[in-house]
């Protein structure tokens, strides 16, 4: 499995990293295809004509940089104010000023000196606005979780017109919007941070979006490499969810040894939960699960990190899960395509 990732808030620098799966004995392939997040759910009969090839299991040739959590806010840097500019109040020459206006006149009105005085303090209040508005701080050059303003509200607009899971434009950065732009990220292999820098917003501006592998049929599609999820209609992608796989390592339940594997291959959604279901194996709950092939499914959760981090299933925001049951539909026999 191989893990992109380019940092944007550097213009755009990528390293390529690589997990490479070791290999695995064909006892614990069958074992851990029929483990996963379900843990007992095995497929029907007919669901045995699907086909699965095993996938390299996890230790990187060269350890990325740490990746944060779905749930975790970046944190923002202090927006650095401008010197304050001195305002010239003009106190002192406003006296000097009124007083000779006086003399030279010799006493032909203190209206005269007092309209003098006012035009003074007219530019000496300008001077202090002019102050004032140089000390406003700058906006930060990268838009960062917790941001709320106009330029977050075009984000999720462009965002949501190229495809990427954003239900609504409400101008604030809050963990959907950073799913997207992990979604957005992975599509054009840049570091996964969430932080939307220079590579980020260009791959915007560009229009990523990943190509599906299938042309036919309403399919629900698993980018492994890419930690996606697609949903594609006639070879056409309507949807990109962020998503997180099984991360290739071993794990303990119930006094058993399994491997966290998502296998590749064809399969179809055989059975699904609408409800919050309990991992058989004990492994914690997931939200609408559809199964697509033993106990591994395409469920919701409130954990979504960049990065692979399941113990087999295939995770996605549960407000994703939604937008799959009740407006996009998959239900039993809709194709899973897994590469």
């Amino acid at each position: 499995m191989r893990v992109l990732h380019g940092r944007s808030i550097h213009g755009g620098t990528s390293v390529v990293g690589r997990r490479v799966v070791g290999t695995l004995g064909a006892v614990a392939l069958a074992t851990t295809l029929l483990s996963g997040c379900g843990g007992d759910q095995e497929p029907p009969a007919d669901a045995d004509r699907t086909t699965s090839s095993p996938s390299p299991s996890a230790t990187p040739e060269g350890s990325p940089s740490p990746e944060p959590s779905a749930s975790a806010p970046s944190e923002e840097p202090e927006p650095s104010a401008s010197p304050s500019g001195s305002a010239d109040e003009g106190s002192g020459d406003d006296s000097a000023d009124s007083a000779d206006g006086a003399d030279a006149n010799d006493g032909k009105g203190d209206g005269d000196g007092d309209k003098g005085e006012s035009q003074d303090d007219k530019g000496g209040k300008d001077d202090q606005g002019k102050g004032a508005k140089d000390d406003e701080p700058e906006e930060p050059d990268n838009i960062e979780y917790g941001e709320v303003s106009n330029r977050v509200g075009k984000l999720q607009q462009r965002l949501q017109d190229l495809g990427y899971f954003v239900s609504s434009v409400d101008k604030s950065y809050g963990g959907e919007t950073q799913q997207a732009v992990f979604a957005l990220q992975k599509a054009g292999g840049l570091y996964r941070d969430g932080v939307v820098g220079d590579a980020t917003q260009a791959a915007a501006d560009k229009g990523v979006v990943p190509k599906p592998q299938t042309s036919s049929g309403k399919v629900l599609e698993i980018d492994i490499d890419r930690q996606l999820v697609l949903a594609v209609e006639n070879g056409k992608v309507v949807k990109v969810i962020n998503a997180s796989s099984g991360n290739g390592e071993t794990y303990e339940a119930k006094g058993n040894t399994y491997t966290a594997y998502t296998p590749r291959g064809s399969f179809a959604v055989y059975r699904e939960e609408n409800r919050m279901y309990a991992s058989g194996l004990e492994l914690g709950d997931m939200w609408r699960p559809k199964f697509f092939t033993g106990g591994i499914a395409v469920h919701g959760s409130a954990s979504v990190p960049a990065f692979p981090a399941s113990h087999g299933c295939v995770r996605v925001s549960n407000g994703a899960m939604d937008w799959i049951w009740d407006t996009w539909g998959a239900p039993s026999g809709t194709p899973v395509v897994v590469y």
